[in-house]
């Protein structure tokens, strides 16, 4: 327990990250302070969005100072103490980035209680990806039995859980995934009613055409052309929930986007959101979810890799639909 490995972010990623961008600094494990406790990291989520944050520029948090760790959520086991509510032994998740150990104060931290889910389980399913995708079509989506509703990335972390909670609620779900393998998970074992490649030729005529009655909720995690086609589709009154655009993230130029006049004269909803803002969502998201995951109603998978050092190409892996579910590097 002598070294800790840390990613940061040497220089701003001029398109799609590299290896080059990110320097690798190896530094002593640091000691807890009066109130805090240290955090021996098992697993690192990777979270598209730490890609918005490298770059400078507005956004819903501030960017990453060039030699600051890379963002993501963590999982891990805490190895000294000295703050009353976090004790040694405990499995806890938090903030702690791209590296082996980290100190935490307790903000944004959580006990995991292993009798819910596993270690991974914490920074998806019951995590972010699943509270995204909770308070996303539950809290802002709001769906009704025999409503359509039309998920992007349906394959990841996020829409694979949005596909299954709306076809709970009683909607036709419609995804949209890249080649025929996560096109059949997503109705095979996902149980979406169709799923349309989004690398066909005819995408736009494909999901028209398993859309026959319009979209009454898109679920939007891609952004770029895959939006535009389903806005053509979005019924009157249809919401559109805007929880990512990782097909924008790496863009150099500026996109005009769609037309807001369609979004005008369908009077849609469309809405952006962070979870920090839906606190009250956090105890229904894990009443219901356990509830999913113990009766058998809710799949869920993991991609998760080892070796931390690989966490740059995993991670560039993951922003090109290269991986299949939630991506987790195990450390």
């Amino acid at each position: 327990m002598t070294e800790n490995l840390k990613i940061v972010l040497r220089k701003r990623p001029d398109g799609l990250p590299r290896r080059s961008d990110f320097d690798f600094v190896r530094e002593p494990v640091p000691e807890p302070a009066e109130g805090e406790f240290l955090i021996r990291h098992e697993y690192v989520g990777l979270s598209p969005a730490a890609r918005i944050r490298m770059d400078d520029r507005p956004s819903y948090a501030p960017p990453l100072k060039l030699g600051e760790v890379v963002y993501a959520g963590i999982a891990g086991e805490v190895v000294k103490s000295r703050h009353p509510d976090f004790r040694v032994g405990d499995k806890v998740n938090s903030f702690g980035g791209w590296q082996a150990w980290s100190i935490s104060d307790g903000r944004g931290a959580e006990v995991w209680d292993t009798a819910i889910g596993t270690l991974p389980n914490s920074l998806g399913l019951f995590g972010l990806s699943g509270n995204t995708a909770y308070v996303g079509l539950m809290g802002i989506g709001d769906p009704k039995p025999g409503e359509t509703v039309v998920v992007s990335a349906a394959s990841g972390g996020v829409g694979s859980l949005v596909c299954q909670m709306a076809r709970i609620k009683g909607c036709r779900v419609v995804g949209i995934a890249g080649g025929p393998e996560k096109c059949g998970f997503v109705t095979g074992v996902l149980g979406a009613d169709a799923c349309i490649d989004h690398r066909s030729p005819d995408f736009a005529a494909e999901l028209a055409a398993a859309c026959p009655d319009g979209v009454d909720i898109d679920f939007e995690n891609v952004g770029g052309p895959i939006r535009d086609a389903v806005l053509d589709l979005m019924n009157r009154h249809g919401r559109v929930v805007l929880c990512g655009l990782i097909a924008e993230y790496n863009a150099l130029a500026t996109s005009t986007g769609p037309s807001w006049f369609r979004i005008l004269h369908k009077c849609l909803k469309v809405q952006g959101f962070l979870l920090r803002e839906f606190p009250e969502l956090r105890q229904p998201f894990l009443r219901d979810m356990s509830e999913w995951n113990r009766s058998g109603r809710i799949v869920y998978r993991e991609d998760i890799r080892d070796g931390l050092d690989r966490t740059p190409e995993v991670f560039a892996d993951m922003l090109q639909g290269r991986n299949f579910g939630k991506t987790i590097i195990r450390v």
